[in-house]
């Protein structure tokens, strides 16, 4: 080529980032456009929504993470287009950026499989205003409870549902009820928080189903140890203000937060290629688009399949590899050179049930309690981005195992006041 090929990455999450860093030395031009300015470690986000962590502890901004790289460009912008004839991505401001490669890693948002209007009522979890929102409304019942005179009223607000137990709900029910029965009780004089009902819905035959069933076991057994109320064969059938529908029964509860599914971004029905029922791009061995070489899909809008037949799950692991085997064929194809089919490696699952409890799945070995914890603590610290975040996370995290309390347990008047 005579002159650098300009390659673009929609997207700022862990797929994104992690192409983005794989092509710091590649002779192109890189632009990573993103509809936000930071780049968010979502594996903690439940501990923003529910006091634990300020939103400054799990983001960075991309700009920062970038300036070394001197043939990378950032824009903030929303992207509403993609020709992949023209090789064109269009931004919602009317900006076009001109490509000869794309990366498409814009992420997932909560799926309410129908019920839209549910959303309102049951906010979901994927995003810094998601979390800044399940906080205000987590720590506003219990201070709407405090002057609450009617006692069906008082234990409306007092009762959390979540609805989803995947990793998401499990987090967020243990961490609520830890909250709730542990760290709160002392601040309040006219109510007692280690009353609260935390209760998580699934509608599948169990929780975790990505875990074994013998670790899903242990970790329902710990959510009902902290106080969880776990319903399994439970289909949520209407969300209303003040109660939930399951089946033919209502549950009286102000505070319900949605965990129970992913729905993949617009963006993939923009590249001309097939699709899953779930919106997902279905993707060559080597991560392209069928019929567009020069145009890669990675993380949760991919569907890329394993040797033995499986999807690559949607989690962040899975995207950094991704988004690195996806920039290792860029260099490839402005080389001449042939690409490689995407191998996805395990490294293991882990799951946060509560304070000392975890469930660790590394395919022979699995285990669950206070040694899974511990290395569910070392690892996320490690895949935090800047040495900053790291030692504030430490810091937070040894803070509230001493004294149960939280350290972002702020509601501001503007907030709660809409």
């Amino acid at each position: 080529m005579t002159t650098r090929p300009h390659i673009v990455i929609i997207g700022g999450g862990f797929g994104g980032l992690s192409a983005a860093k794989a092509l710091k030395r590649t002779n192109a031009d890189v632009t990573v456009i993103d509809r936000t300015n930071h780049h968010l470690f979502q594996p903690l986000l439940y501990q923003v929504a529910t006091a634990s962590l300020s939103s400054s502890d799990v983001s960075a901004p991309i700009r920062h993470i970038l300036h070394r790289q001197k043939n990378t460009e950032v824009i903030l912008g929303e992207v509403r287009g993609i020709d992949v004839e023209r090789r064109v991505v269009s931004l919602e401001d009317g900006h076009e950026f001109h490509y000869d490669y794309l990366i498409v890693a814009p992420g997932s948002r909560h799926a309410y499989f129908g019920h839209g209007e549910w959303e309102p009522l049951a906010p979901g979890l994927k995003a810094l205003e998601d979390a800044s929102e399940i906080r205000r409304r987590f720590l506003l019942a219990f201070e709407l409870a405090e002057t609450e005179t009617d006692a069906a009223k008082r234990d409306a607000d007092l009762t959390f549902v979540i609805v989803g137990g995947g990793p998401t709900g499990v987090e967020l029910a243990g961490a609520i009820s830890t909250m709730a029965k542990k760290g709160l009780y002392r601040d309040f004089r006219h109510i007692d928080t280690r009353l609260s009902k935390v209760i998580l819905v699934e509608g599948g035959p169990r929780i975790l189903p990505s875990f074994p069933e013998d670790l899903a076991a242990s970790a329902r057994r710990s959510l009902e140890d902290l106080g969880v109320i776990v319903r399994t064969s439970s289909i949520v059938t209407d969300i209303n203000q003040g109660e939930v529908c399951v089946g033919d029964e209502r549950i009286s509860a102000n505070t319900v937060f949605w965990a129970a599914g992913n729905e993949a971004s617009p963006l993939g029905a923009m590249l001309g290629a097939p699709l899953d029922r779930s919106g997902k791009v279905v993707v060559n061995p080597d991560l392209s688009v069928p019929g567009h070489p020069e145009v890669f899909v990675v993380g949760d809008l991919a569907l890329v399949n394993r040797k033995d037949g499986r999807p690559v799950p949607g989690v962040s692991p899975a995207a950094i590899q991704e988004g690195r085997a996806a920039a290792m064929n860029i260099r490839r194809l402005i080389w001449r050179q042939e690409t490689k089919p995407f191998t996805y490696f395990n490294k293991g699952d882990l799951a946060v049930i509560g304070r000392s409890r975890a469930i660790a799945d590394f395919g022979k070995v699995r285990f669950s309690g206070r040694i899974a914890w511990l290395l569910w603590l070392f690892v996320h610290i490690m895949y935090l981005v800047g040495f900053r975040n790291r030692i504030s996370v430490f810091i937070q995290w040894a803070y509230s195992y001493i004294t149960y309390q939280g350290g972002a347990r702020v509601i501001t008047r503007a907030e709660w006041q809409k």
